[in-house]
């Protein structure tokens, strides 16, 4: 385990013990009982997972004398039933045992056995079967509920083990998922940089540190990581648990999620993908095509000089609450959505006056602020070779997604959570539609590009 690790897990809330590396599965009986003692293990898998790993977890614990429950197995996959219903079936299914869950699988497993064992004030271990996104070391559970996909509070694992050997044998578009899912951090870093500027969230530098500081080099080898390097796939792996202990000791989501999971986000609970078969569409793919999105957005950025922004111009375009609460509705139709985007877009709204202070906030540090942005982040054309070597996708068309409904996400995706981003700062100063328009000109990033399917 690296030294970084180790102080991300001294700063976590929730994670005692993390496990990476080759065959870690056989140290998992030790660990166990570091933090639980003699308790009893409940193995919670489905049919791949169980064959995957589930039965080896079974027999290392088993070997080592820990008591085990019998195990709860999902049938098929439980991607296709990530829905609060079958949180509910496994909460009251181990509710009968007093025994710790030791979940064996990826994301949707993940997260059911981590909002059930939450309802009921348990802690929990995680095996990771695929380095195929960053949620296994972070809280919080993505669940749909009444058929919105929305993320439910829950405590962290206490327990996580990451076995290369055995997320070497995932489907190599999970492997390319996670690539997708750590990539995100780029942007993300610069939404943060953005929004410390401004006053709106600032940087804490050790949490920084831990996810931007080996982040470059998780994703130097994506051409690698397609090939199955071992090496890579250790990088990748350490950088999604990276990024979960560095949420843990944030207390919140900043450091790993910006104005790309918005657009993310945005697709998730509107639904899209969740038809493509033989697997839908995974979150890490969504994200992948999001960052492009807010790069290509901040390289526009990065050509004006917004040291002579039109402040007062802004102040006076900017719409009061009651505007912005019929904005949101506007541009929002589905139900439980458009409520929770109204409730998350007006607990960050400021008034005009606060807007004009930070658009003169933004004007005088924007010198150094774009130098430091520029070093940050990684070009958009570039990102796309990075992902697409790596097997993710990198365009909207990769991912099946309407190219008007595409640019529409640059304006809707702002107004669905409180967090601050590149898309509230473009907002706030009246130039959103603005910057959204060259992007889709013909010799912007995207109207270059063009979309198959528009065609």
């Amino acid at each position: 385990m690296s030294e970084l690790i180790q102080q991300a897990l001294a700063a976590a809330t929730d994670t005692s013990e993390v496990l990476i590396g080759h065959g870690v599965i056989a140290d998992l009986p030790e660990a166990f009982r570091r933090v639980f003692g003699g308790a009893t293990a409940l193995v919670v898998a489905d049919e791949r997972t169980r064959d995957a790993a589930g039965q080896d977890v079974c027999g290392v614990l088993a070997a080592a004398g820990v008591p085990l429950a019998p195990p709860f197995i999902f049938p098929g996959d439980p991607e296709l039933y990530a829905r609060y219903e079958n949180a509910e079936l496994l909460r009251d299914r181990i509710a009968e045992v007093d025994a710790v869950v030791v979940a064996v699988g990826a994301g949707t497993l993940n997260d059911l056995a981590k909002r059930a064992c939450g309802e009921l004030g348990r802690r929990y271990v995680v095996v990771g079967t695929a380095a195929s996104m960053d949620g296994y070391t972070a809280f919080g559970a993505s669940i749909a509920v009444d058929g919105y996909k929305q993320t439910l509070d829950c405590p962290a694992p206490a327990v996580a083990v990451a076995d290369l050997d055995v997320m070497a044998s995932a489907p190599s578009a999970m492997t390319a998922s996670g690539y997708g899912d750590l990539l995100g951090k780029l942007p993300a870093g610069a939404d943060w940089l953005l929004a410390d500027l401004v006053g709106a969230e600032a940087i804490d530098t050790n949490v920084w540190d831990l996810v931007q500081g080996p982040l470059r080099g998780a994703l130097q080898r994506p051409a690698a990581l397609a090939s199955g390097d071992s090496d890579a796939l250790g990088q990748l792996a350490e950088g999604l648990v990276m990024s979960g202990l560095a949420m843990q000791a944030y207390h919140g989501s900043r450091p790993a999620s910006g104005s790309e999971h918005l657009f993310s986000h945005l697709w998730e609970m509107e639904g899209h993908g969740v038809d493509v078969t033989p697997r839908r569409l995974s979150h890490g793919f969504k994200v992948a095509v999001g960052s492009v999105a807010i790069s290509a957005l901040y390289e526009e950025l990065l050509a004006d000089d917004l040291t002579s922004l039109d402040i007062d111009g802004a102040v006076r375009a900017w719409p009061g609450r009651d505007e912005m609460e019929l904005l949101v509705l506007s541009q929002h139709r589905r139900p439980g959505l458009r409520e929770a985007a109204v409730q998350q877009t007006m607990s960050k709204y400021v008034d005009g006056t606060s807007v004009g202070r930070r658009l003169e906030t933004l004007a005088q540090g924007w010198p150094t602020l774009s130098a430091r942005l520029r070093e940050h982040l990684i070009p958009a054309d570039t990102l796309q070779a990075m992902l697409r070597a790596a097997g993710a996708p990198a365009h909207p068309d990769e991912i099946g997604l309407d190219w008007d409904a595409f640019r529409a996400t640059y304006v809707r995706s702002q107004l669905i959570r409180s967090r601050y981003t590149i898309l509230d700062t473009l907002a706030e100063a009246n130039l959103l539609d603005y910057f959204t328009d060259r992007l889709f000109s013909p010799s912007g990033f995207w109207g270059a590009q063009g979309s198959v399917r528009a065609a």
